[in-house]
């Protein structure tokens, strides 16, 4: 914009320069051509009663208003010279003007109202089109992949904590506060439309709106995806909207009704019976009522588990949440489950809270609260699972149709993986955000010899995060160094007394 700017000074300045010397040019031409000749020249002019006569004064006197007519000519043909100048540079200038125009943004607009607007609504939609709302986009790895943030009325759950920020936190910042506010509010103002809704529709409030998903592609805009409570139990409405760095558009609305959307849990399983036993309690808790057990005969493998009770399935197409033993798991959850797959277009990855280590957290065993009390997302207590994908919702015919797991892993871990990267090779849209009632259980972790290497170290990193945070784990490092520091002050205590 201020490279604009100076080419729109630069012009004028030339402009005015011109005026000023044609002015100036002007005014000599007719200073040359109307001033009275100086007394050199009149004393070379004949007298009348001098020798050359009266024919001699005639003829140079023809010969000066032949001058003067010539000056005048050349006079003319200057000005006509200067004023074509000037108006191919106010040309110029124009044209730079409304080039300026266009690349801000703003200024006079030569066309019309209608086809204007009509630019700016198919610049929109392109970006929509652009970023990932209606179809999945390949990527080349995990890491490529823009993760949502989830938020409600009260909080916001984002995966970068930072050194400010929280795995949890309330929108403090006034942008961030201000931009999820309007979105729930445009939300709100569509669901209300009269145009949309019949006479004795229920006006819907913010009380309604239960959570949202966003995330931001830096070249195109943010993505928003609303859900509201329906009208009946088991009802929702969703509303999908994006901010393309301009006016917010909405790009749909959904009513959506979940009652009869089954959600088939398969938890693989070998040699864990009493996390099994606390596994059932939370199962029993959520309203389950039907379970299966088939039993497998040869060395563990968590992915063929998972694809054995993925295909043992005999009904209709069925929602599949592929979830382990010691997971913790709310019936909201299974809402957001069923509210964020759609048979060939969603599949969810959420991103668990994964729990520390509950005797390291409370100081000491006896101190331990119940396992309720346990399952609060802050910074102290655990950590967003982010580099795990073992947990997650999806259609049967979606994992029929990308190929199930690769099932010559053998033991605990990478299948998960494996399969992850096929949706993100995928035309599927891929959710992945974190999410408030899924919680990791801690335990203690083992990684046996059996593990290849790359397990093996996977297993040890999982092992190493699961304890306690930063904080906590320096405090145990150093604890000797600060006994020694305690040690110290206390005689320094005593030596003043005495």
């Amino acid at each position: 914009m201020m490279m604009v700017r100076r080419g729109l000074l630069a012009w004028i300045s030339r402009v005015v320069v011109l005026l000023v010397l044609l002015c100036c040019a002007i005014s000599v031409l007719y200073m040359l051509a109307c001033t009275p000749k100086g007394d050199d020249e009149q004393l070379a002019l004949p007298r009348a009663n001098s020798p050359t006569g009266k024919e001699g004064y005639q003829a140079i006197l023809q010969e000066w208003e032949e001058q003067h007519r010539n000056y005048v000519s050349s006079l003319k043909r200057q000005i006509a010279q200067l004023k074509e100048e000037l108006q191919e540079r106010s040309e110029q200038l124009r044209n730079g003007q409304y080039q300026a125009s266009d690349a801000a943004g703003l200024g006079p607009d030569r066309s019309p109202p209608e086809k204007t607007q009509a630019d700016l609504l198919a610049f929109l939609h392109s970006q929509v089109d652009k970023a990932e709302v209606h179809a999945g986009v390949k990527l080349a790895t995990e890491y490529a992949a823009v993760p949502f943030d989830s938020f409600t009325l009260q909080k916001v759950y984002q995966l970068e904590t930072g050194l400010t920020r929280h795995p949890e936190e309330k929108p403090v910042r006034k942008d961030k506060r201000d931009e999820l506010v309007e979105a729930i509010e445009s939300a709100l103002e569509t669901l209300n439309n009269p145009a949309e809704n019949s006479p004795n529709h229920r006006p819907y409030t913010a009380s309604d709106f239960i959570e949202g998903i966003y995330r931001t592609e830096r070249d195109k805009g943010t993505l928003y995806e609303l859900t509201f409570k329906g009208d009946h139990k088991h009802e929702f409405k969703r509303l999908v909207l994006f901010r393309p760095f301009g006016p917010i558009i909405k790009v749909k609305k959904e009513k959506l009704n979940m009652a009869n959307t089954l959600i088939n849990v398969i938890v693989p399983l070998a040699k864990r019976v009493d996390k099994f036993w606390q596994f059932m309690q939370n199962f029993r808790a959520a309203n389950f009522r039907n379970f299966t057990f088939i039993q497998l005969n040869g060395e563990f493998s968590r992915g063929k588990g998972l694809d054995v009770g993925a295909r043992f399935w005999k009904g209709s197409n069925v929602l599949l949440f592929f979830c382990d033993v010691d997971i913790y798991f709310t019936s909201e959850f299974l809402n957001t489950c069923r509210l964020n797959t759609q048979p060939g277009k969603k599949v969810f990855y959420p991103v668990l809270f994964s729990q520390y280590n509950p005797g390291i957290i409370y100081g000491h065993h006896d101190a331990v609260p119940p396992l309720e009390q346990q399952l609060v997302i802050k910074k102290e207590t655990g950590f967003w699972r982010d580099f795990g994908f073992g947990m997650t919702c999806q259609y049967r015919s979606d994992f029929i149709n990308i190929g199930g797991f690769d099932l010559d892993i053998k033991g605990w871990g990478g299948e998960d993986v494996h399969l992850y990267r096929k949706y993100l090779h995928s035309n599927l849209i891929v959710v992945r955000t974190p999410v408030r009632g899924l919680f990791h259980l801690w335990h203690e972790k083992r990684c046996v010899d059996e593990l290849s290497p790359e397990q093996y170290k996977m297993c040890m990193q999982s092992k190493a995060m699961n304890e306690a945070s930063h904080g906590q784990l320096g405090m145990l490092v150093f604890r000797h160094e600060i006994e020694a520091h305690l040690r110290k002050q206390k005689q320094k205590t005593s030596s003043k007394k005495t």
